[in-house]
């Protein structure tokens, strides 16, 4: 899992999660710079978009109960600059990975230079008071949908978009999850007979996430020059 946090005022933090069945984006607050860490654990974040409850001031790592140890590795997080060494030997396990990748990062070059649409399912943006806002992520690739395209990046080329929730649950999550893999499907077989080139292709898959965006939900869109 990867994690990163902003700079004072910079924005909010974000983390990219690696896990055995799914990859998730991430993101926690500080008051320093941006920092992004990657792990593997054999529980996911992405499923039902669960680490929207397991993020915590309590549990910053998305542990299954507080730990002092977990909180101290935090603050020092917190004041990270280059280069920070966390004992990660002595902590408990944590979904989230607390020994950081990468630090000094903002937002606009994780979404654009970090984040993998086709391998993290999902996305969590943390604000400085742990308020979590989950994302889903859309690949707009076409190389697994048609025979003519074969290059698409995966980096920094997609979109993400906010679910609904009610009652703590996220509420037609699979249903557009499935209705996108549809309209991949159907674009993929438009570019293929020449109806679209990947340009257009690219554009009719963000006016269709658009228009199924509802008002109190958002959409975040980052693609790549041909």
């Amino acid at each position: 899992m990867g994690f990163f946090l902003p700079p004072r005022g910079a924005g909010h933090p974000v983390q990219i999660s690696q896990n055995q069945s799914w990859d998730i984006a991430h993101s926690l607050p500080t008051n320093d710079r941006i920092v992004c860490t990657t792990s593997t654990t054999p529980t996911g974040g992405a499923q039902n978009l669960q680490l929207k409850h397991a993020i915590t001031a309590r549990t910053p790592f998305g542990a299954d109960a507080p730990d002092e140890r977990l909180r101290r590795a935090f603050d020092d997080l917190q004041h990270a600059s280059d280069e920070v060494e966390i004992d990660t030997d002595s902590l408990p396990p944590t979904t989230v990975d607390v020994e950081p990748r990468v630090l000094g990062c903002t937002l606009d070059e994780l979404f654009g230079e970090h984040l993998d649409y086709l391998n993290h399912e999902a996305c969590y943006v943390v604000d400085a008071s742990f308020e979590v806002t989950a994302y889903r992520t859309h690949w707009l690739g076409l190389q697994y949908d048609c025979d003519t395209v074969t290059d698409d990046p995966t980096v920094g080329h997609g979109a993400l978009r906010t679910v609904r929730w009610y009652d703590g649950e996220p509420v037609g999550d699979g249903y557009a999850q499935g209705q996108f893999a549809a309209l991949k499907a159907v674009v993929g077989d438009m570019v293929d007979r020449g109806v679209f080139d990947r340009e257009e292709a690219v554009q009719y898959m963000l006016g269709n996430l658009q228009e199924w965006t509802g008002h109190h939900q958002s959409l975040l869109v980052h693609t790549s020059p041909e």
